[in-house]
């Protein structure tokens, strides 16, 4: 047993996942700010193949974490499975950065990269959650700062790979991801001690060598994998609901098995995960729709009363969404501790409905812009307002996503339940990328002024879908309400019955 007074603070615990997350955050963002445009550039795809490779990819990297909880939880340890995947993401934008643009190296790259998040992303949270163990009050606001850590690494990427594009080329700016990459091992092997045991079970015993070739080979055959899923589109769009599916198999398993007491709260976790699954078609357009329409039909040039201040490139006009989430992260986290030390907490129900009315109001944005469009052209500013409400909603609905598991499932579920969520996340990747597909411009056509509505209208279009959303969440809050005062009166009734057999023990 650990000496308390020895043991590693809350915050210092934290800081060292924060830190590392933040440099993973900024390799994988600063690849993702290029990467659409890489393949329409470099690689000669058009719009709507190169929207679904890339919704094809990033499912696959928001799924893959449901294998990589469950190595984390049962077989490596979550320590061990985080740093072994942000050394195999090292790898992938090693790949990257190499000077070859062959089609089938590319995805091969690309595949590297599904296997490394696959066995980081879910780990790390779970180290969160487990760092915070039984202390409901600060869980939402720790996951809301643990997520200023993805903004914070994906601002500086999103802002400076494309500035490096432009002037070094494209395998110059992957380069960069791959340091960043490399720089957050570095700092996680010189403040790995500050987790003291925090981990799963296998993180407390030696490692079983033959466990992590079994690992090793299988990471080369999800690779593989995912390198015939890139080349075939019928097959991604076969696997993308085919694990939708599978989140619902999966959810029903664990309510048939779990014990009485558990099973308000995975019902309450189920109903907000296919809220999540909606709000990432939302956010997929950050590097689809959204990025193509700054490139063809947003002014460039940051103005105020007609004097230029600074130009950006269309790339970096993603960087708007974690500049705005740095911004309101402490903020919001601090509402969140204020609200609940004065026992007046919001449930994330409640924060779910409200994000999907700012999601939606600020697509109202980004479709009313095209009104006011100068030789279909419309102003950098419009992009900047329509990203502060989206960032807005994203931090109520995706920046609570893990606190959500980490509130609602118990802790022996939470590994592989994070694990589904992100494969939640991951079909809405995908449909998000078939739904950008809506504004396709043909190839070869640079003309603003026929882009232009086909964006407006589809921005319109989400802002309506995100509208509708709202209201469904809102009509659910009532039955959510009840799930929650379930779980939190089984919460009690199980701890109530510990004490109970601990007085027994005593006499």
């Amino acid at each position: 047993m650990i000496n308390q007074s020895s043991a590693p603070s809350q915050t210092r615990s934290f800081t060292t996942v924060f830190l590392i997350e933040m440099w993973e955050r900024f390799g994988y963002y600063g690849m993702a700010a290029l990467l659409v445009l890489f393949m329409i550039d470099k690689i000669g795809f058009a719009d709507d193949h190169a929207n679904l490779t890339w919704g094809a990819f990033s499912a696959l990297v928001f799924s893959a974490p449901s294998i990589g909880g469950w190595i984390g939880d049962k077989v490596l340890g979550a320590r061990r499975t985080m740093i072994f995947g942000a050394l195999v993401l090292a790898i992938g934008y090693f790949m990257l950065a190499l000077p070859i643009d062959a089609l089938g190296f590319m995805y091969a790259s690309l595949g590297v990269v599904v296997v490394g998040n696959g066995l980081f992303k879910s780990n790390a949270a779970n180290l969160v959650r487990r760092i915070y163990e039984g202390d409901d009050a600060r869980i939402d606001s720790a996951f809301t700062i643990y997520y200023m850590a993805v903004n914070i690494g994906s601002t500086f990427s999103m802002l400076a790979t494309p500035w490096i594009k432009d002037h070094w080329g494209w395998h110059a700016a992957f380069a960069v991801c791959c340091g960043g990459m490399l720089l957050g091992i570095a700092n996680f092997a010189l403040m790995r001690r500050t987790l003291g045991r925090i981990g799963s079970a296998p993180d407390d015993l030696p490692i079983v060598w033959r466990r992590f070739v079994a690992v090793a080979m299988g990471s080369v055959a999800v690779a593989a994998a995912t390198v015939f899923v890139l080349q075939h589109q019928a097959v991604a769009s076969a696997c993308v609901w085919a694990a939708g599916l599978g989140i619902l198999g999966i959810f029903g398993y664990m309510l048939a098995r779990c014990e009485r007491s558990e099973r308000a709260g995975l019902a309450a976790a189920l109903i907000l995960t296919l809220q999540v699954i909606l709000f990432f078609v939302f956010y997929q357009q950050m590097s689809t729709s959204l990025t193509l329409f700054a490139l063809r039909n947003v002014d460039p040039v940051f103005s105020i009363a007609g004097v230029p201040l600074f130009t950006w490139s269309a790339a970096q006009f993603q960087a708007l969404n974690p500049i705005w989430i740095m911004v309101m992260s402490p903020v919001l986290a601090f509402a969140y501790a204020r609200l609940a030390k004065g026992g007046r907490d919001v449930s994330v129900a409640f924060k779910y409905a409200l994000g999907f009315v700012v999601v939606a109001i600020g697509f109202f944005v980004f479709g009313v812009s095209g009104r006011y469009a100068v030789e279909g052209r419309v102003s950098s500013w419009f992009m900047v307002a329509g990203y502060g409400l989206y960032s807005l909603g994203e931090l109520l609905v995706s920046g609570l996503g893990l606190a959500m598991i980490a509130r609602y499932v118990p802790a022996r579920m939470s590994g592989f339940l994070m694990g589904a969520f992100f494969v939640a996340t991951g079909v809405s990747q995908y449909l998000g990328s078939v739904v950008a597909n809506v504004a396709h411009v043909p190839s070869g056509d640079f003309d603003p002024l026929r882009s232009l509505p086909l964006y407006t209208h589809l921005f319109m279009s989400l802002g309506w879908l995100a509208a509708g959303g709202a209201v469904f969440a809102i009509a659910l809050l009532p039955l959510l309400a009840r799930l929650s005062r379930a779980h939190d009166r089984a919460g009690r009734e199980v701890v109530q019955a510990g004490v109970g057999m601990g007085v027994e023990k005593t006499v």
